[in-house]
């Protein structure tokens, strides 16, 4: 982490300097006239675009919620390690770690052969797959990671809060002009403003606004899906059992009686069970049913037999139907139009799934983490307004998988054993399609097809352990300036910047003259350099690419004053240099990147990532023009 940049300030270094001239906020202040972006929703996907925008205080942002303050329980607690690595970009990872439940085992309990009646333990799976991420799975209270979030944004140049109490009537968008060319109808939903109606015009807007999504509707968005025709119950309890593995993730299968999903929370003493109650006809809604959380309790002891469950408190919970679907679109525009989006939809806006994979949450938040940087990107006029159309298309591709495998997951949950499976003669079909799915629900198997964000796969085998449209898959460093031990993935933040982490030939060193000097001096210096391109008059050098190098040699064999300058800038008001740009293999036995990642020891490599995280391109260090025209197809 990096701060005094700037300037010396005391005080928590997560509270940025604040911007002049931000607006006033509170229940009695009037709402804009106009913005550059309005979200509507203060679920996970509208935060995690807020927090992106509101470090950007010349980026005008509005985020609206229709209830009066931030949830308290209940909700969504899965977290993937996908996103977990996302969080380290905001700077809360290390805080969601300390607090959080770690799931790392999940046992499976099945009918016992020798005793139909009573479950029994057939097998337990890690979690986690070995080197999948530097990342826990973990399990936390949507409510307190909607509080992360929103820090993120109070602490903000733009001091960024929710207004609460608004709810979105209707969106429309006047195609004949470019000046805030969405009109936002909001209605007062708290009453303190007498129910009253208020427009804001925007330049684009985002709905993150659930299943009902008014936003959806206003753009002729319609979910089309299906149902699964189950009943299901959700409840998070304090609770005293016999069953022994209650801190453990579990599925469990009954004969006759049901499924039941135990997933332990943060505290050491909450739990929430998912809990099978009943088959439903064509049509049919869970709701109609009038089930009771005692209805879930009784269930729950019968699925667990001979085990039971002494409810102390419930904290929460909630009766639903499994149910998937998606929209054929997610932004406005018009099929075979030309024209760019101006309004968006993310999260359950335009994709629904049943909650026991546990990837809602996660995929919303992806999402606008997608959108965010090219948001940032083209309303600081560095980008066209079509690169907004890669949005759609890049996240209807994953969300159409989502669905898919969710579809199939919930139909595996809800099905009966078979007597090969009790008897044991058969692995159970959910532990193999629990394996299976290993990468799914870590949220690491999201692969971008080739695209002018993405480039062809023509230098790959240089570091084959980066592949081109998946995350940038971190590993151990040293810093070279202070010999810290640290994950090379952790230096990027959320602030829509791009990337380049060159990694070093094995005859490459500190000496000038060297490949990794060659191609920082270009870098630096070469009026065809994207560097040199797409970075304004006046702006810090890195502002748009973050260009860092990795050697094979350990800390104490390279010469750090011989480092190319692009490689310590002097950067920020007092042009202090940044010392935190080069780094070597890990010399304690952590583990090797280059042989980690594959990158090739002979020659090095260039590898771009998106400000999202993901692998853009793979190139050989003296690859310049490969480089250029690759920044040239999207950046001005």
């Amino acid at each position: 982490m990096q701060f005094y940049k700037d300037g010396f300030r005391g005080g928590n270094p997560d509270v940025k300097q604040a911007a002049p001239n931000r607006r006033n906020r509170g229940a009695h202040e009037p709402l804009p006239e106009q913005v550059d972006v309005l979200i509507a929703g203060t679920g996970p996907a509208g935060l995690c675009l807020a927090a992106q925008l509101a470090q950007f205080p010349e980026i005008d942002t509005m985020i609206v919620e229709r209830m009066p303050a931030n949830i308290i329980k209940g909700k969504a607690d899965g977290i993937n390690t996908r996103t977990m690595e996302m969080f380290q970009a905001f700077g809360f990872a290390d805080k969601v770690k300390r607090e959080t439940y770690w799931v790392n085992q999940t046992a499976f309990w099945m009918p016992d052969p020798a005793n139909p009646a009573h479950i029994k333990r057939v097998g337990r799976v890690q979690d986690v797959a070995d080197d999948s991420s530097e990342m826990p799975h973990i399990l936390i209270n949507q409510a307190r990671l909607h509080e992360l979030f929103l820090e993120v944004m109070k602490n903000s140049p733009s001091r960024l809060e929710p207004d609460y109490g608004w709810e979105v009537v209707s969106v429309a968008v006047d195609e004949t002009t470019d000046d805030h060319p969405v009109t936002v109808t909001l209605k007062d939903a708290s009453g303190i403003n007498w129910w009253a109606t208020r427009t804001v015009r925007a330049n684009y807007v985002v709905g993150c606004d659930g299943a009902h999504s008014a936003v959806r509707k206003s753009i002729g968005g319609v979910l089309h899906g299906d149902a699964a025709n189950q009943a299901w119950g959700v409840m998070d309890i304090l609770a005293n059992t016999d069953f022994p593995d209650v801190r453990q993730k579990c599925l469990i299968s009954s004969a006759n009686e049901g499924n039941v999903l135990i997933l332990p929370r943060e505290g050491g003493y909450v739990f929430r069970m998912y809990v099978e109650l009943d088959k439903l006809k064509d049509g049919e809604k869970a709701a109609s049913k009038k089930f009771t959380q005692d209805d879930m309790i009784a269930a729950a002891n019968r699925i667990i037999a001979p085990y039971t469950l002494d409810v102390k408190e419930v904290v929460w919970w909630s009766i639903y139907d499994i149910g998937h679907s998606i929209t054929d679109k997610f932004d406005d525009v018009p099929e075979g139009s030309g024209r760019n989006p101006r309004v968006f939809t993310a999260g359950d806006a335009c994709h629904t799934h049943s909650p026991k994979a546990g990837q809602g949450m996660n995929v919303s938040m992806q999402d606008t983490f997608n959108l965010g940087w090219k948001l940032v990107h083209v309303l600081q006029g560095r980008a066209d307004a079509s690169l907004l159309r890669s949005y759609s298309k890049e996240r209807l591709t994953e969300a159409k998988r989502l669905v898919e495998t969710d579809h199939e997951w919930a139909r595996i949950m809800s099905a009966p054993t078979t007597q090969a499976e009790r008897d044991g003669s058969e692995e159970p079909r959910i532990i193999r399609q629990f394996k299976a799915n290993l990468e799914f629900t870590g949220g690491t198997a999201v692969k971008y097809d080739p695209s002018k964000l993405f480039a062809a796969s023509a230098h790959q085998a240089l570091a084959k352990g980066e592949e081109i449209g998946r995350r940038f898959h971190s590993a151990p460093v040293v810093r070279l300036s202070d010999a810290r031990q640290m994950q090379l993935g952790h230096v990027a933040e959320a602030d829509a910047r791009w990337r380049i982490y060159a990694f070093a030939g094995r005859a490459d060193s500190s000496a000038p003259g060297s490949a990794i000097h060659k191609l920082a001096d270009w870098l630096e210096n070469d009026p065809k350099s994207p560097v040199v391109r797409h970075t304004r008059p006046g702006e810090d050098i890195d502002a748009v690419i973050d260009f860092r190098a990795v050697f094979q040699q350990t800390f104490d064999q390279l010469a750090y004053e011989q480092m190319p300058s692009l490689l310590k800038p002097r950067t920020g008001k007092l042009g202090l240099q940044d010392h935190e740009k080069v780094f070597c293999v890990d010399h304690k036995g952590v583990g090797d990147i280059f042989d980690m990642r594959g990158i090739d020891r002979d020659t090095g490599c260039m590898v771009v990532v998106r400000p999202d995280q993901y692998t853009a391109h793979v190139l050989p260090l003296d690859g310049f023009d490969e480089l250029s025209e690759f920044f040239a197809g999207f950046l001005r």
